[in-house]
């Protein structure tokens, strides 16, 4: 039996900013970029790795949400409180992060040596999810 990992879901507020980040900063190619009332939901992942994808969906549409559970969201959002996290990593975590950094990301952490064993740097997306980078 196999298992892997075909989507994960992250927040987005901005659809144009995500693009920003996830296609033209990071180099991911858009899979899916669909509309409906209002909205949009956009499929990206890497090129080399078409079986794993993030979707970057609008928060809080889920049918189940109060407007006032949507509305404490959207304000946490907004305050850079709320968000997803994932991690990623490359074979070249100084060149990526440099990338990221002159392409006017949010730096939380430059590259360092954790104690756990891995090497790694993090930022925040347009949205504020965290993106933590280890060095593969």
């Amino acid at each position: 039996m196999t298992i892997t990992i075909q989507y994960t879901f992250l927040p987005q507020t901005d659809p144009e900013a995500a693009l920003g980040f996830y296609r033209d900063t990071l180099g991911f190619e858009v899979r899916n970029d669909v509309g409906y009332e209002g909205m949009r939901w956009l499929t990206v992942g890497p090129a080399d790795q078409p079986q794993t994808s993030i979707v970057l969906h609008p928060p809080a549409v889920d049918p189940g949400i109060t407007d006032t559970e949507r509305e404490t969201i959207l304000e946490l959002i907004a305050k850079g409180t709320y968000g997803a996290a994932l991690t990623l990593s490359t074979d070249d975590l100084q060149g990526l992060f440099d990338r990221l950094q002159a392409a006017g990301a949010d730096v939380v952490q430059e590259p360092m040596d954790q104690p756990y064993g891995v090497r790694d740097c993090a930022f925040r997306d347009p949205t504020g999810n965290l993106l933590r980078i280890n060095q593969a």
